[in-house]
């Protein structure tokens, strides 16, 4: 997506480098490693005499270093003088051998200066091509590039994003669009007065689509688009990040009007003077020098800086006032309507079976971003290739779905006949209770297919987003989740409880304290926050109130969550025990059919059949044709609502 400059092919390159370097070898040994006479013989200066001698040679050239002759059946020979024989020369004379001197070896000039300066000429051009490489390879990061910016310019040839691709987050588009605006027609705004801000702050949890809608604003406008993450500004040279941030807005200016996007810049622009070392040095500079820069361009120069980050709280408060990132914008989690759309965006590019409901699939994956939704679109495609489909229906989609929440299936074991009964009954106590509870969310599907930590689930569907809860869903969310315990004590007995409501009891705990500690719903304890929120999360009694905190207050806390808990056992009890036999035909039914759906369960409740065209009755002794995984003590979902509450 970079702009660059046109050249040839790579593999032409690298031919044309090697062949350089085989020619300047090839030299270098033809210079320093002549070729000599290869059809000459070597003898010794012993041998060669007696030759003479014996008449067999017929002429010599005597050199200082060498002596080159033929004998006389034409054959060449070369041997080695010894230096100051004086005798030789009467050697020759009495055995009729012509003989001449040989001049010395010369070597031209042009062989001399390639001989000295053609090593140094080569060490030079393989210095600048080695750094010249490694600067083209490494980008702005080369060996001659550590202040370059590894800003990447995105231009609309490479892909345009608009706000056609954008769905789900409306109201931070909207807030946008002003700046889009701008960078079409920036006198409309000099006209009044107005000045466009300088920067926009994008915040959100990650997925929810603020890199994509920086790109839309670019693809609206048409304008160029670089792009940058936080970390790349800082290195383990001090100054290095400083004179990146130089250089990008140095090339911002070059292609203005143009949009700067920073992804994650809480890794560069945290609160200063919270750290020592070189490495906080560094970092610090660089948000200093961004702090500059940004104060110097005006708005009119058409330069809008885009951030991005998930953790606002931990930025520079210099970073936010008015003049540098005037705008913070919250990119928040899609509601119902927003999860319709993204859904129908995604659902486009794949082919899709009548069935499928958008709608559907909105209200069953409540909490997540628009890149998971991406990503359950695409896990169901896949699914369906698996399964040779020509398209995506609903049942590929649900599938995707409870692999994403719930983990994959267990395939791979089989559980015996009692550890299945009881699986069965515990999910059906978590769904009857459920259908008696008329503050509860209704119920999607249970099932006792092993997923994940869960040897079975009921997941409910909640009509739309939950944004506050209420006194009486609380208790109703209780009481649905102990009822697994209480159904395998009543059908089993007290002592073959299992420890598989471990993940039940840990979220009736989770959701009791939270009633106590932060919502005020205790009686006892009034309408005080007893627990304070930290980074997202909440860590305990408050410091506050913990030095002042006496031991009846604490006792008192875990009284009430106590007593909160053992109120939703004793109502999963009461419904349990007046609706036993209702609580038979459904786990009957998870024996037979192993997963039923809400609609399912609700005719099985007040009619004690199932509404399936080929489904036997509940009971009948068959056995599903697909076996499930041995259970493990661990974790059992009682709903995906339900348990993102707790």
């Amino acid at each position: 997506m970079n702009e660059e400059q046109p050249s040839g092919s790579p593999w032409m390159k690298n031919l044309m480098i090697w062949g350089g370097i085989a020619l300047v070898l090839a030299l270098l040994v033809s210079v320093f490693n002549p070729r000599s006479d290869t059809a000459a013989t070597q003898i010794s200066y012993s041998d060669f005499r007696a030759k003479v001698q014996a008449g067999q040679v017929a002429s010599v050239q005597v050199g200082e270093t060498k002596i080159l002759g033929k004998y006389k059946d034409d054959k060449p020979f070369t041997t080695v003088p010894i230096p100051n024989d004086t005798t030789l020369q009467a050697l020759l004379q009495d055995s009729g051998t012509r003989y001449d001197g040989k001049p010395p070896e010369e070597s031209s000039l042009f062989v001399v200066l390639l001989i000295q300066v053609l090593p140094v000429l080569l060490f030079l051009g393989l210095a600048v091509f080695v750094l010249r490489q490694m600067q083209k390879s490494g980008g702005a990061g080369g060996a001659m590039g550590f202040g370059k910016s590894k800003a990447k310019m995105l231009t609309e040839k490479q892909g345009r994003v608009t706000f056609a691709d954008v769905a789900g987050i409306d109201e931070a588009r909207e807030e946008l669009e002003e700046i889009v605006e701008f960078l079409k027609d920036p006198s409309r705004f000099a006209k009044l007065g107005g000045q466009i801000p300088k920067g926009a702050l994008l915040v959100g949890s990650p997925g929810t689509g603020k890199t994509l809608l920086a790109r839309a604003i670019a693809g609206e406008a048409g304008v160029p688009f670089f792009t940058i993450s936080g970390s790349d500004f800082v290195e383990m040279f001090v100054g290095v990040g400083a004179s990146r941030v130089r250089d990008m807005f140095e090339q911002a200016k070059r292609n203005a009007p143009c949009i700067v996007f920073i992804d994650e810049i809480d890794a560069v622009g945290r609160h200063r003077g919270s750290g020592l070392g070189n490495s906080n040095d560094e970092r610090e500079q660089t948000l200093n020098q961004l702090l500059v820069e940004m104060d110097g361009f005006e708005a009119n120069e058409g330069i809008i800086i885009i951030a991005a980050t998930n953790r606002p709280d931990v930025l520079d408060p210099a970073l936010l006032r008015p003049g540098r990132f005037d705008r913070r914008i919250t990119v928040p989690l899609p509601d119902i309507e927003g999860r319709e759309q993204i859904l129908q965006v995604h659902m486009k590019k794949v082919p899709l079976a009548p069935d499928v409901d958008a709608r559907t699939l909105a209200r069953g994956t409540p909490g997540m971003s628009g890149a998971d939704l991406a990503n359950l679109v695409n896990e169901a495609a896949l699914m369906a290739a698996r399964r040779a489909k020509r398209l995506v229906a609903m049942a590929e989609f649900e599938t995707a779905k409870d692999r994403i929440i719930m983990g994959t299936e267990w395939k791979s074991l089989v559980m015996t006949d009692d550890e299945k009964k009881m699986t069965a009954y515990h999910e059906a106590g978590h769904a009857l209770v459920r259908m008696h509870e008329p503050a509860s969310d209704p119920i999607h599907k249970a099932t006792i297919i092993p997923r994940g930590g869960a040897l079975g689930m009921v997941v409910s569907m909640p009509e739309r987003d939950n944004y506050s809860y209420h006194r009486d869903k609380m208790f109703a969310d209780l009481a649905t989740v102990m009822g697994g315990r209480v159904a395998e004590e009543v059908i089993f007995g007290h002592q073959k409880v299992s420890s598989g409501a471990s993940g039940d009891i840990q979220q009736a705990t989770k959701l009791a304290r939270a009633m106590v500690l932060r919502w005020g719903m205790s009686e006892a304890l009034g309408p005080l926050e007893y627990e304070e929120e930290q980074g997202g999360g909440y860590l305990g009694y408050s410091q506050s109130v913990r030095h002042s905190m006496s031991n009846e207050t604490a006792q008192l806390i875990d009284t009430e969550i106590k007593r909160l808990v053992e109120g939703g056992l004793n109502r999963a009890r009461e419904v349990i025990n007046g609706h036993t036999d209702q609580l038979h035909t459904v786990a009957n039914a998870l024996l037979e059919y192993e997963t039923l759906t809400g609609d399912e369960i609700r005719s099985l409740v007040d009619t004690g059949k199932i509404n399936r065209p080929d489904a036997p009755a509940p009971g009948s002794g068959l056995t599903p044709v697909r076996g499930s995984a041995i259970p493990r003590a661990g974790k059992r979902f009682v709903g995906v609502a339900a348990r993102d509450k707790a």
